[in-house]
């Protein structure tokens, strides 16, 4: 096969350019081809010069990240480096698109950095679990100092040409035609003494380690969970002590350890996970989606004024519809509360606030939703309405536009029976608050057109969320398992559990909050709603269902809306409440339960266990498609930690033996509720993992 790394001579320069589409990863080839076109290049007499360009969209985006784990081929990339690092003609490194870890690592190795004003740079290894491993964190520092590297390197993120070359990562930025401009800019420091960052220590104040002090100290707090945030700091301290070809040896050695831990393991999963979920099976890519330029949303509340403004800032005008004017007004006023707080906190200049709010409309009318591409209905969680509204929305909206159900838990099919288009209906299922959680479940209902599937799939992306195709049952995917462990949640507490003691074990597990802190924010009625919803369908003979939280939402307390509900709140801070307490101790003893001390380690085992019993009954049912479909809705939807890559690669972690042991155990003590799942005993005994379903 042929080289991805090209050499041409054009004029007195000798131009390597890489291309590996579709980003130029940094896979073995490259690598290969990136020495022999250097060796080339600098064997060439007629080269007093070099540049080094990308084709295609962007230059090298990063290491091959399928590469990780395995067996390194040489030459490795810290090694290719190296070789640009010592080489003895000036080489130039021309930047476009996205020069991030690798390709960023490499362009350092240059002597000079020129870039496209387009070009954004960076180090998002971070994100992976791990630390820039060839030469990132000794290279870096040395160009734009140590406080500004740490911040680059432990946010990951991406920075412009323009700032880059204003902290002098680059020294030129090229408008017009890039491989001209770098070519010039080659011809003109041929004369000049080659400058490698390596020996450069302007930056590098040894007696100040103030800023590594202060980054270890934010650490401890913000990410005291993750191993790879205190290892950079470590390294980019070794700028300091520690000899440049040392450190390299030792910034690889770190990196290699990160490879192999088990939060690395867990963000790469994530990586490929969110790639996949956007895959529908048996719906092929080519798929054609109907255009949308035009949305309505019926219901301004909380999430229907939430959704609205997530068409209104993805550039989509949209038009709500309410029942009643004094509705709409208050509708209308809270999505401008909304926009004005962010104006009012710096995230937003005024200007834009109005040009988003100029994007919405409202009104009182079915008929002026005739025109929308898509409708969203998302209003009061009940059968009988939903119907009433898809079947008025069957005889206003146009042909071809997309019904789309808000509804978190109801039936899809059964919305969508009532219109005689039931192809083009499915669920959209935002997560509250819209705006900003990034989870949205595609909900395909049985008569689902695959264009419409498609679409919705499409509509998520352009929204800037994360779209996870689903199959239609209570609660989908998301709510359906996380109502398993909410329910085991409570049961805990007739046991001999306290909120505060559920809560406390999640959140050392990795949860932002914990399950009744997250039912008081989104509010106990909401639950209580859910619950009676439930029991309306729920089989005679099924297991009964505990009351604390009935008789929590019947006081009228529903979180932090009304100031107490499982806690009582000053202001937002969540407090133990002894009435809860009381309430708690009086509900086992109604029960004849006698209360035990219940531990830490008892907690966590049941809540995971039920997490990951129903998530494999989920995907028996083909309700979820991939198990990583279902760790991407709990890592953005649920605040499950990523550092763990969600339930169910956690569990594969864990073993599934051992997670069926616990199943075993509990069902014996519990009964029926903890039933082993088919595909969790199948799995466990043939030794295998959910990770082998992936491909199913």
């Amino acid at each position: 096969m042929p080289s991805p790394v090209s050499y041409t001579l054009k004029g007195k320069v000798g131009v390597i350019t890489v291309d590996n589409p579709p980003v130029n990863a940094l896979g073995h080839p490259v690598r290969a081809g990136l020495v022999a076109a250097l060796d080339q290049g600098l064997a060439d007499k007629q080269a007093e010069a070099l540049v080094l360009i990308a084709a295609g969209r962007t230059f090298p985006s990063g290491a091959d990240v399928r590469e990780f784990g395995k067996p390194p081929i040489p030459p490795i990339l810290f090694e290719v480096i190296n070789r640009f690092d010592a080489a003895t003609k000036p080489v130039v490194a021309a930047l476009h698109g996205t020069a991030l870890g690798g390709g960023l690592e490499l362009a350092m190795g240059c002597n000079y950095r020129v870039a496209a004003p387009g070009a954004r740079l960076g180090l998002p290894e971070i994100k992976l679990g791990l630390i820039p491993g060839a030469g990132g964190t000794q290279r870096l520092p040395r160009v734009i100092g140590i406080e500004p590297a740490l911040g680059m390197i432990l946010s990951g993120d991406p920075i412009p040409a323009a700032a880059a070359k204003q902290a002098g990562l680059i020294d030129a930025v090229i408008d017009g035609d890039l491989e001209a401009g770098a070519i010039a800019f080659a011809e003109g420091v041929v004369a000049q003494p080659l400058p490698r960052i390596r020996d450069r220590t302007d930056h590098l104040a040894k007696d100040d380690r103030a800023p590594l002090t202060a980054k270890r100290a934010e650490l401890a707090k913000s990410a005291k969970h993750l191993v790879a945030p205190q290892r950079a700091v470590d390294a980019v301290e070794m700028v300091l002590d520690v000899p440049f070809d040392e450190a390299l040896k030792r910034e690889r050695e770190m990196f290699l350890a990160l490879v192999e831990t088990p939060q690395s393991k867990a963000a790469r999963h994530v990586f490929f996970a969110d790639r996949e979920a956007a895959r529908v099976p048996g719906i092929p890519a080519e798929t054609p989606t109907r255009t949308v330029k035009s949305a309505a949303v019926l219901g301004a509340g909380t999430m229907g004024g939430g959704i609205t403004i997530c068409f209104a800032n993805a550039g989509i005008p949209v038009t709500v519809l309410e029942a009643d004017a004094k509705a709409l007004e208050r509708g209308l006023a809270g999505i401008r509360k909304n926009y004005d707080s962010l104006v009012e906190r710096g995230r937003m200049k005024p200007e834009e606030r109005d040009a988003r709010l100029g994007r919405i409309k409202g009104t009182l009318s079915f008929d002026d939703l005739a025109g929308a591409d898509v409708i969203v209905e998302a209003v009061f969680e009940d059968m009988a309405i939903k119907k009433e509204v898809f079947s008025k929305l069957d005889t206003v909206a146009k042909p071809g536009a997309v019904l789309a159900t808000n509804t978190s838990t109801l039936d899809v099919d059964e919305i969508a029976a009532v219109t005689k288009r039931p192809g083009d209906v499915l669920g959209l299922h935002f997560f509250s608050p819209a705006p900003i959680m990034r989870l949205l479940e595609v909900v395909r209902g049985k008569a689902t057109a695959p264009e419409v599937m498609a679409s919705g799939m499409s509509l998520g992306k352009t929204l800037g969320k994360t779209a996870v195709p689903v199959g239609v049952c209570f609660g989908f995917v998301g709510n359906r398992i996380m109502l398993r462990y909410a329910l085991e949640a409570e049961l805990l507490l007739e046991e001999g559990a306290l909120p505060q003691d559920v809560d406390r074990v999640l959140r050392e597990f990795g949860l932002p909050m914990g399950m009744f802190g997250m039912v008081d924010l989104a509010g106990v009625d909401v639950f209580y709603f859910i619950r009676q919803h439930e029991m309306k369908h729920r089989p005679k003979d099924a297991e009964r269902l505990p009351r604390i939280l009935d008789r929590i939402a019947q006081q009228k307390r529903y979180g932090q809306k009304t100031g107490a509900g499982f806690y009582r709140y000053e202001g937002r801070t969540a407090l133990p409440d002894p009435a809860i307490e009381a309430l708690i101790v009086e509900e086992s003893k109604r029960l004849g339960i006698n209360r035990r001390t219940i531990s830490d380690d008892e907690i966590l085992r049941r809540i995971v266990a039920a997490m990951v019993n129903e998530g494999a009954r989920v995907l028996e049912e083909n309700i979820a498609y991939r198990p990583s479909d279902i760790d991407v809705i709990y890592i953005h939807g649920f605040g499950f930690p990523a550092w763990r890559g969600g339930p169910m690669f956690h569990a594969d972690l864990v073993g599934l033996p051992k997670i069926l042991a616990d199943v075993e155990e509990f069902h014996r003590r519990h009964g029926e509720r903890w039933k082993p799942s088919s595909l969790l005993a199948r799995l466990a005994a043939e030794g295998k993992s959910f990770a082998s379903l992936q491909g199913r």
